[in-house]
């Protein structure tokens, strides 16, 4: 029986376009900035940066998959698993496009290529058992965004180190704040299914107590890098990025609600575009 070919605005969603925009502008300015401009133009960039796509596409696709149920209670309006894409469909998407983000990076190095298959084994499991686990799935996805950043320097190995270094950090931490963020929202769901994140097993007060301690760790790393290693674009990082910070802190000690928690994940987002944006200023 052939399946039935879902519309357009739901593949949208359930890939997550708009986040996979932002990886791949965010690897083109790593190139383009940190490294170097006239790299942009190399085919080995735009094939890595589609097999990065593909695999964080299959990534998020199975992620919904085997969440619809707790979906159904934290996000019904956002499930597309079941509605606007089969089941079926969903798995066989998973399917195709990590396999072909593998083979993708294999064209451009077989490193990539292995990289990638790490990727989408550690996409599959975190979606099936370790994002229902303290802290584990947590780092699991911010390691894997920070790699996202740093993986282009496989590609060209001799510049840009330090710089492309101290961005998958950023990327690193401003996503696992994000994450441990999107688990409070997520907390009813959660913990109707039996899952143990952060929130559940801490309480939100030392849950959040967690997120000052990085949000903190992440500044002061920013003043110690610009002293010690690398000078970096401090007004601009005092506007867009340590300002957005302060405020995501404030907000944070006064939210309790789940709109409050989906409001702070997506000022992470914006911080994190600010942070890609400022590469242009290095």
């Amino acid at each position: 029986m052939a399946l039935a070919l879902p519309r357009l605005e739901p593949l949208l969603r359930i890939a997550r376009f708009w986040n996979l925009l932002i990886i791949a502008i965010a690897q083109y300015f790593t190139v383009a900035f940190l490294v170097d401009e006239k790299l942009i133009y190399d085919w080995h960039l735009f094939a890595l940066s589609a097999s990065t796509m593909m695999i964080a596409a299959g990534g998020y696709i199975i992620n919904d998959y085997y969440d619809v149920k707790i979906d159904l209670i934290n996000k019904p309006e956002r499930v597309v698993v079941g509605r606007g894409v089969s089941r079926r469909y969903a798995i066989l998407l998973h399917v195709v496009l990590s396999v072909a983000g593998i083979f993708a990076g294999l064209i451009v190095n077989w490193k990539i290529g292995a990289i990638n298959f790490f990727s989408v084994f550690m996409l599959w499991w975190y979606s099936n058992q370790l994002k229902r686990l303290p802290f584990v799935g947590n780092f699991l996805i911010a390691f894997l965004t920070g790699g996202a950043i740093a993986i282009p320097w496989l590609l060209y190995p001799f510049a840009g180190k330090t710089n492309i270094l101290i961005y998958a950090t950023f990327a690193f931490i401003v996503t696992l704040v994000r994450e441990i963020i999107k688990d409070m929202e997520d907390l009813k769901g959660d913990n109707t299914f039996g899952c143990k994140t952060l929130p559940i097993v801490w309480g939100l007060r030392k849950t959040k107590n967690a997120i000052y301690l990085l949000t903190i760790t992440f500044v002061a790393s920013v003043f110690i890098i610009d002293s010690l290693v690398e000078q970096l674009p401090m007004t601009y990082f005092a506007v867009f990025l340590f300002a957005p910070i302060a405020w995501l802190v404030v907000s944070l000690v006064r939210a309790d609600t789940k709109k409050d928690f989906y409001r702070l994940s997506v000022l992470c987002k914006v911080i994190m575009l600010f942070g890609v944006f400022s590469m242009a200023l290095i």
